[in-house]
């Protein structure tokens, strides 16, 4: 099953996160399908960017968000 979800990148204390299409059992840091977006939880305005269109035409093909991107995504519209 295909899952949209956030992989961390960056320093352990200042973590920021891509958005992006992967394999449900596949780990954080694994093999991703597509990148959508970025999200960064520690800036004060724009942080969670997304391509709206290719979310849209994943979830269309079956891919399932986590809860976590699903509220985020909710908060943009």
């Amino acid at each position: 099953m295909l899952k949209i979800k956030l992989s961390p990148i960056g320093k352990i204390n200042h973590r920021q996160y891509r958005v992006v299409v992967a394999e449900d059992r596949e780990k954080l840091t694994g093999n991703i399908i597509e990148h959508l977006g970025s999200y960064d939880p520690h800036a004060p305005a724009d942080q969670f960017k997304i391509n709206k269109d290719l979310y849209r035409s994943w979830l269309t093909k079956g891919a399932q968000p986590t809860d976590t991107v699903k509220s985020l995504v909710a908060k943009t519209k």
